[in-house]
């Protein structure tokens, strides 16, 4: 189901944008005014981990956490949410799709939560694994039809999981711009969408939705045609939207 606008719970309305869209958001920062792509994908970790602290609540240092990742920008931003969760004392286990199609910052990612000595499993590994939450990082807004293969093979593992789900972006197998899974699909307890809400994202699969700074200017979003208000994020990091 696709929505034109969210409203944040102070009654702020924020433009959806399309997948097109915020590939363009992303062009624009990355190849004329910045933030880079490191510094992007350090911002969603940090935001994701975060949220992931909040839902936990007391649970928090001792709860089990299954961080779930596929090999492009939304799994690097996953990896790094789990680096940080291992530097604040998190018991986190971190699982890739498909560690050996890692590469550029992605792979970066994966090299530093490894210098934190957490666990990293395999797909196979993954029936024992006690989980209190699970973070799913394994597919963003570059849908391009049903998943397949190890990246499938995860998001059906959390389909029958009874830990609730945070996604990163949109939930893995949902396309972000019709909100339509035309496959496997996570259905997330909470997503946590980065830079602007997808028009995709008023869909149930979605559950709570939040809105997350990754530091883009809003020159950018000029350049691509979007105008965001300009206090969304006067209380922080991260706001809750709804649709409108």
């Amino acid at each position: 189901m696709a929505a034109n606008s969210f409203r944040t719970d102070s009654g702020l309305v924020v433009p959806a944008i399309t997948t097109t869209q915020m590939r363009e958001v992303d062009r624009v920062a990355v190849e004329e005014l910045g933030p880079n792509l490191y510094q992007m994908m350090e911002n969603a970790g940090r935001n994701l981990a975060s949220l992931c602290v909040e839902l936990l609540g007391e649970r928090w240092p001792t709860a089990p956490i299954v961080v779930l990742a596929g090999t492009g920008g939304n799994g690097g931003g996953g990896i790094c949410a789990a680096r940080h969760l291992a530097n604040h004392g998190g018991n986190v286990t971190l699982v890739i799709s498909n560690p050996s199609h890692l590469k550029g910052v992605p792979a970066d990612q994966l090299a530093l939560y490894r210098a934190t000595g957490a666990r990293v499993a395999t797909v196979a590994e993954l029936d024992p694994v006690d989980a209190e939450l699970l973070v799913d990082a394994v597919l963003g807004y570059s849908l391009g039809g049903a998943p397949h293969g190890a990246a499938a093979e995860l998001i059906r593992w959390m389909s029958h999981h009874s830990a609730p789900v945070v996604s990163l972006d949109i939930p893995s197998g949902v396309d972000s711009t019709t909100g339509v899974a035309p496959g496997d699909h996570v259905t997330a307890t909470h997503t946590m969408t980065l830079a602007a809400p997808k028009t995709g994202l008023d869909a149930e699969a979605v559950g709570t939705l939040w809105l997350a700074d990754i530091g883009i200017p809003r020159e950018v979003y000029r350049r691509v045609g979007i105008e965001l208000p300009p206090a969304v994020f006067v209380s922080g990091y991260r706001v809750r939207l709804r649709a409108s």
